[in-house]
């Protein structure tokens, strides 16, 4: 059975779905990654088949419209906004890729940043779907949608603020890409438009939703169904993967550094942020290990008391830090938290600040810093208090070893298998022409007369 997983965005949005796609592979699945030509030799170094439905998702994040995106900082309409006009003018060419990797497919995995597109092609392709996000993505009364700040404490019913949240992020972003988006189902899928108000509630008709974060992190809302099913992360399987030359002397040469890091995050003026973590750095003494990542940092001082990343492996680098500092995606966030080191968290948009307030509530992590708000000195004393608070190291220590004992994919993959068994599924057309077939073969047969 092949399974196709179409999603968009930086490594953060796709290693997860690589992941779980080895999960799926090595129950006996047949996967397809369907994203950006950015992470084909990512993909197919783990196992997986590739199918590229964007040329570059770098190119499109440092694009104008991808900064104005990174700096909507906790405003949700703001990113919404940015959000869709960066993707609008790929819409056809996203849908019209996206149904060439599903031809031949069995079942699709949907994504939060293809949901769309990857439910509309199902659609045309009659294709069964299963859910999943990396973010708690439904709605609920106990927690508002995770672009949103959480009810304030003065609010009378905040269960009331929570759902109207998750209702007001659905349909802005609905009406922002409703008619480029019905148009490209028209003319690339010959699917009819979807109403005025959004997709009927029967357009998602997968029966099961997975959500790919720790129910330690963030606890199963008592209001979801039984549907709705919280597996734990799904980390890569990066076994035996080697360090950067020289990072293990550095690390051996000196007391654990602390890691500075934004992932996809990229800043228009990489000198002054460059700066500002050098300064914080010295203010408290600490050794560093930065991260240049896309645009992130600019390795322009050299110091035996710095050592300058490019690709590293989280996995195998975070459990060996004091600290670590970062933009609060999602999967920096879980592999940070798997570590067991205290982070710190400066978000800049989109689920970032929910994750930023999840660390702190969790007390793993100094409060965070919104990206604007960024200071050497604010740096400087949040990264004093990650690593000389002992409580909160220890209780970062401890949730790392409950998350360290999850089996996310694992529990996905047996999710998935209860919903998409491993036989081949047959589409109505098929169904009904193989019924016919065993009609005329009943009838043939000689025993049919007796």
């Amino acid at each position: 059975m092949r399974i196709v997983i179409p999603t968009t965005g930086s490594r953060g949005d796709v290693q997860p779905y690589l992941a779980l796609g080895q999960g799926l592979r090595a129950a006996g699945y047949d996967v397809r990654l369907a994203t950006h030509a950015d992470f084909e030799a990512l993909v197919r170094d783990h196992g997986l088949d590739f199918f590229a439905i964007e040329a570059n998702g770098q190119a499109l994040q440092a694009s104008e419209v991808g900064d104005r995106m990174l700096r909507a900082g906790s405003n949700p309409f703001a990113f919404m906004r940015e959000f869709v006009r960066l993707r609008v003018p790929l819409l056809r060419e996203l849908m019209s890729h996206c149904r060439e990797a599903c031809v031949g497919a069995d079942a699709v995995l949907l994504s939060p940043t293809a949901l769309l597109i990857g439910q509309s092609v199902a659609e045309a392709l009659r294709l069964p779907t299963v859910w999943t996000s990396l973010q708690p993505t439904s709605p609920s009364r106990f927690q508002a949608n995770f672009l949103f700040p959480a009810a304030p404490a003065w609010l009378p019913d905040g269960g009331l603020y929570n759902l109207a949240t998750h209702l007001m992020a659905g349909e802005t972003v609905w009406q922002l890409v409703r008619t480029p988006f019905n148009e490209a189902r028209r003319e690339v899928l010959g699917l009819p438009a979807l109403p005025l108000w959004g997709p009927a509630g029967g357009f998602f008709n997968s029966t099961l939703k997975l959500y790919g974060y720790s129910p330690r992190v963030v606890p199963r809302p008592p209001d979801w169904g039984p549907q709705h099913q919280v597996t734990g992360y799904w980390f890569l399987d990066e076994a035996g993967v080697m360090p950067p030359p020289g990072l293990e002397a550095f690390l051996e040469a000196g007391p654990a550094p602390v890691y500075v890091g934004f992932g996809s995050m990229h800043n228009r003026n990489v000198e002054e942020i460059t700066e500002l973590v050098l300064r914080a750095l010295e203010r408290t003494g600490q050794r560093g290990v930065l991260h240049t990542g896309w645009g992130g940092l600019e390795p322009t001082a050299r110091s035996d008391q710095v050592f300058w990343v490019g690709s590293v492996s989280h996995h195998w680098l975070f459990p060996r830090l004091a600290a670590v500092v970062h933009h609060g995606g999602a999967g920096t966030t879980g592999a940070a938290l798997r570590a067991g080191v205290p982070a710190v968290v400066v978000p800049f948009m989109s689920d970032q600040p929910f994750w930023g307030r999840r660390v702190f509530e969790l007390g793993v992590g100094p409060r965070p810093i919104p990206r604007r708000q960024l200071s050497a000195e604010r740096l400087a004393h949040a990264i004093e208090v990650a690593v000389s608070n002992q409580d909160l190291r220890k209780r970062a220590a401890a949730l790392g070893a409950l998350i360290r004992s999850e089996q996310g994919v694992t529990r996905a993959v047996e999710l998935i298998q209860g919903q998409l068994p491993l036989r081949p599924l047959v589409h109505p057309r098929a169904r009904l022409a193989l019924a016919g077939s065993a009609l005329v073969a009943e009838r043939a047969n000689p025993l049919h007369a007796r």
